[in-house]
């Protein structure tokens, strides 16, 4: 085990980095803005995960370039999914196994939004009312598959609960092959490439299973109504809600379909392991004020910068803390896990394209990330010479203090 301090990173090394990140955001406001609010244990976990990210915290190890002897330390990453520096490799890793399932047709996009009127109660039952979504939009969209294509629909839908701003905009993106299954025998049965669903029809049909759906679940009290909410839990409160719910128009959007399955996969890789806000978009941390870009999709979708406390900005943040355990990205109909590659080679044998299902390819963590990044991270960033190996395991604190506890 390594008890010696180790080299710090060159210059270079450092550039790459954001100036700025939401690790600095809760390491320098984090203790205060949990001794003013009282945090549910999974806000704390994801605070502590984000802030001991990569530090000698959680341990690593030690490398030097075989070639010039430059050494530089490796810290562990904290996995956590709300974590903006553990999110590339994931994502790359997850975008190569889905490249197995690609079909040789066209993708639609559509995006299914809840009204705002609802973010009070979803902020108070995420894993109840986010079920309830996922169950109303992948109802709606197979009903019509049945009823409009007399086939069955694939589709993948990935929850995002955040506008550019950090505000609470609860909507599902989903993303569907131009095709469905026969349910009277093998038979693909092609779709419009241009156009799927009417989006009016599918919002009229989407709102009445959710405003069911939500209706059931209090019915069987597996809804909470504290604060702001508590006037839903009599039974007028409650029903003037819902007639507010069916009156507002829902939004179904329809974006213009991709090419074809590649830029599908490019999509995916924009969208699937997102989290609230990136590094690279925080401008300066300065003063209890954190300054950061967004997008004003609303006014030409121009960049602009906004400028919140500090405290401000961690309350948004956790905003988006998903239940522990719920997986935001789902499949659904022909592509769900259960069925999924005998469907997929299935279709491809309908389309003659391929007798097998692509086998999904391993690629090592070296090679992700020369594609991801364009940098092999076995290169010594100081001569780009040599070849890093790893020397000396850097003991994690949190052990070290685990075993001072064992010992005093």
């Amino acid at each position: 085990m390594l008890t010696e301090a180790v080299p710090s990173l060159t210059k270079e090394i450092l550039r790459k980095r954001p100036k700025q990140e939401v690790a600095d955001i809760f390491r320098m406001h984090g203790k205060d803005y949990r001794a003013k609010h009282s945090l549910p244990l999974p806000h704390l976990k994801v605070m502590q995960s984000i802030e001991v990210c990569r530090t000698s915290y959680l341990g690593g190890h030690v490398e030097r370039c075989r070639l010039c002897g430059f050494r530089k330390p490796s810290y562990n990453s904290c996995r956590n999914r709300h974590c903006p520096k553990c999110q590339s490799l994931t994502k790359a890793k997850w975008l190569e196994a889905r490249k197995s399932e690609l079909l040789p047709v066209g993708y639609f996009h559509d995006v299914f939004t809840l009204p705002h009127k609802l973010n009070p109660l979803i902020l108070n039952n995420k894993k109840t009312l986010f079920n309830i979504l996922l169950k109303s939009v992948s109802e709606t969209l197979l009903q019509f598959g049945k009823n409009n294509i007399s086939g069955k629909l694939g589709f993948l839908c990935i929850l995002h609960t955040w506008e550019q701003t950090l505000m609470d905009h609860f909507h599902l993106h989903c993303v569907i092959p131009a095709g469905a299954l026969s349910f009277d025998g093998p038979k693909w049965i092609p779709i419009r490439e241009d156009f799927l669903f009417d989006v009016k029809a599918l919002s009229i049909v989407f709102r009445k299973k959710f405003v069911d759906y939500l209706k059931a679940a209090r019915k069987k009290s597996d809804l909470v109504f504290p604060g702001k909410t508590a006037i839903l839990q009599t039974e007028r409160g409650f029903s003037r809600f819902i007639d507010g719910l069916m009156e507002h128009r829902w939004v179904v959007y329809s974006k213009k379909p991709f090419g074809g399955p590649e830029q599908a996969l490019e999509y995916l890789g924009r969208y699937t392991h997102r989290v609230a806000i990136s590094n690279n978009r925080i401008l300066n941390v300065k003063d209890g004020k954190v300054t950061f870009t967004y997008r004003d999709r609303k006014h030409g979708n121009v960049q602009k910068t906004k400028t919140i406390d500090a405290e401000e900005f961690i309350r948004r943040f956790l905003l988006h803390v998903l239940p522990d355990g719920f997986m935001r990205i789902r499949h659904f109909g022909f592509l769900a896990n259960r069925c999924k590659k005998d469907n997929i080679q299935r279709i491809r044998e309908l389309k003659g394209v391929s007798k097998t299902v692509t086998e999904k390819t391993k690629k090592t963590t070296q090679e992700l990330m020369l594609e991801l990044t364009g940098t092999d991270i076995t290169m010594c960033p100081c001569c780009r010479k040599g070849t890093m190996m790893v020397i000396a395991e850097i003991t994690p604190l949190w052990k070290m203090d685990v075993k001072y506890m064992d010992s005093s």
